[in-house]
């Protein structure tokens, strides 16, 4: 199988970068070729054309595909808790979500997880766009909130937040207890679902094994990374690795892979209510249940 991955070779990838490298793919009685896309290439587009069995993508971005008429579905959901978050300067006024009122709020732009996650805050704090300040500022949160030019920005907590961590720029995080929100897992085609059940389930488990390394040792999980990431030469490079790892792997949860059947029909409504879907779609024709770790 080739399991797409997207964009650039990172540390987040580290439980399949592990299990690769310790041919536990193999053992498990699948071959699993990592593929990284390129630049412009479209997230799903691998998959439609066969150059991909499997993708690693948000929930909502494998709903929208399945709008759009790809019958991609996910069979294992990666982060069981949703990592976006909304970060403010420590000495800001901006003390809960319905604070953002009148305020700016930076993000790579209006797609993906950090934009889906700004809806589910705005529609949580009763606010609407034209209560807040949204600026598409790229994926440059670390400048813009450290230079004044946004009073927030939404980021990830396994990598906006480190990296201002590690700026010592002291800041504050708020967040939604439960937002209607499946974050990133595998999909793959329904055909590829009915067909190679297996195959899906043993690279499952395989990724599950190295993903219980990269918990349980992280520095080593680094250090076999580093033979996959091209950027992972120098010890202060590794050492930011680190940190986003363990940020990562407390984002898997107890059961690797788990489908929450609640969340993902949340999901659905809330998609469905803030215009996300070109055209209705059932939780149920996104995700699966049938292949377990």
């Amino acid at each position: 199988m080739t399991l797409g991955l997207t964009y650039v070779p990172d540390i987040q990838f580290a439980p399949v970068y592990v299990a690769h490298h310790f041919g536990w793919f193999d053992e498990e009685g699948v071959s699993v070729t990592p593929r990284h896309h390129g630049a412009q290439e479209k997230l799903l587009g691998a998959l439609q054309t066969g150059d991909e069995d499997v993708v690693f993508a948000g929930g909502g971005e494998m709903l929208q595909g399945r709008a759009e008429q790809i019958p991609v579905r996910n069979f294992g959901t990666v982060y069981q808790t949703y990592p976006c978050v909304i970060v403010v300067p420590t000495d800001s006024s901006i003390q809960s979500l319905a604070d953002l009122r009148g305020h700016s709020i930076g993000l790579p732009g209006e797609y993906g997880e950090n934009w889906f996650y700004l809806l589910a805050v705005l529609g949580a704090a009763g606010l609407t766009r034209d209560d807040v300040d949204i600026q598409s500022i790229g994926y440059t949160q670390l400048a813009a909130l450290t230079g004044n030019k946004v009073d927030s920005v939404v980021g990830f907590v396994n990598n906006d937040v480190i990296r201002f961590q590690e700026a010592d720029f002291p800041i504050r995080t708020l967040a939604l207890d439960d937002p209607p929100l499946v974050s990133v897992g595998f999909g793959a085609l329904d055909t590829t679902i009915s067909g190679r059940r297996d195959d899906l389930a043993a690279m499952l488990r395989g990724v599950k094994r190295g993903a219980e390394l990269c918990a349980s040792d992280p520095e080593q999980a680094v250090q076999i990374a580093a033979e996959y990431v091209p950027t992972l030469t120098e010890a202060a490079q590794q050492q930011h690795a680190l940190a986003v790892l363990k940020a990562t792997t407390s984002l898997f949860g107890d059961e690797f892979g788990r489908q929450d059947s609640q969340r993902w029909e949340a999901m659905a409504t809330f998609f469905a209510s803030q215009g996300l879907l070109s055209q209705p779609v059932s939780a149920t024709d996104a995700y699966t249940t049938d292949i377990t770790a």
